[in-house]
């Protein structure tokens, strides 16, 4: 990922338009946000076509949600973007999508948190599912602090998904691998199968991978989808955001 101003830029329009026509996203649905420094982000603006989205169209933040020229108002969903930068200083890239079939994975109780899919245990260790929160709030970006700590790929019940990286083309691979692993699991489901693998099989792919068998292992409960909280709480400040819509 480029790093100077203009050129991280070019990447999220980049990121953006490719995840529009992926159809991950429709319209001016889904946002994308990259680290500019310790202290800012640069995030895709409010209520535009990520399809046709321009450089222009992005808005500079600082880690309290405040923009700093007068230019437009950074995305609804920011909270989330906020949030993640947050918990964890290794994140340089979020992004925010409404993949398809990962949602409707969400209405159906379908969870890809169960250790089905090898690829994804290596890869991403589970992709939980965080309970429901009203889009564009700041209880929506509250609601993943705990799991955002230690997954990379999370699912958003009724909602997306949220996918964190190193770098923004990271985040995108991550977002790839959940709704490709959603519609593998859909179609397994219509089929009749879906099991989970063997436990010890889990482990050894979660090692493999440079989990933690233990600690992804507590975290995450088949079943319904959703995943649970660690035990300690959310370490997320409130933040005084304009979040409306």
């Amino acid at each position: 990922m480029n790093t100077s101003g203009q050129a991280l830029r070019t990447d999220l329009v980049n990121i953006c338009q490719a995840m529009y026509h992926k159809g991950f996203i429709a319209s001016s649905e889904g946002n994308a946000s990259a680290r500019l420094g310790p202290d800012r982000i640069l995030i895709s603006a409010r209520g535009v076509h990520k399809g046709f989205l321009r450089s222009d169209q992005l808005i500079e933040t600082d880690l309290d949600g405040k923009a700093m020229s007068d230019e437009g108002a950074p995305s609804s969903e920011i909270a989330l973007h906020l949030a993640a930068y947050r918990e964890r200083t290794d994140i340089a890239a979020v992004i925010h999508a409404h993949p398809t079939t990962a949602i409707a994975c969400t209405l159906a109780g379908i969870s890809l948190a169960d250790g089905i899919l090898p690829e994804v245990v290596t890869a991403l260790g589970a992709i939980p599912t965080v309970p429901y929160a009203t889009p564009g709030t700041r209880d929506a970006g509250e609601a993943i602090c705990p799991l955002i700590r230690q997954f990379d790929a999370l699912l958003l019940a009724r909602h997306g998904s949220v996918t964190v990286g190193g770098t923004l083309q990271d985040a995108y691979s991550k977002l790839e691998l959940l709704e490709h692993s959603a519609q593998i699991l859909f179609r397994a489901r219509i089929l009749g199968g879906g099991t989970p693998l063997p436990e010890a099989e889990v482990t050894r792919l979660l090692r493999a991978g440079g989990h933690d068998p233990d600690r992804v292992l507590s975290q995450v409960q088949g079943g319904n989808g959703t995943a649970r909280s660690p035990s300690e709480p959310a370490s997320c400040q409130p933040v005084e955001l304009a979040l409306e819509k």
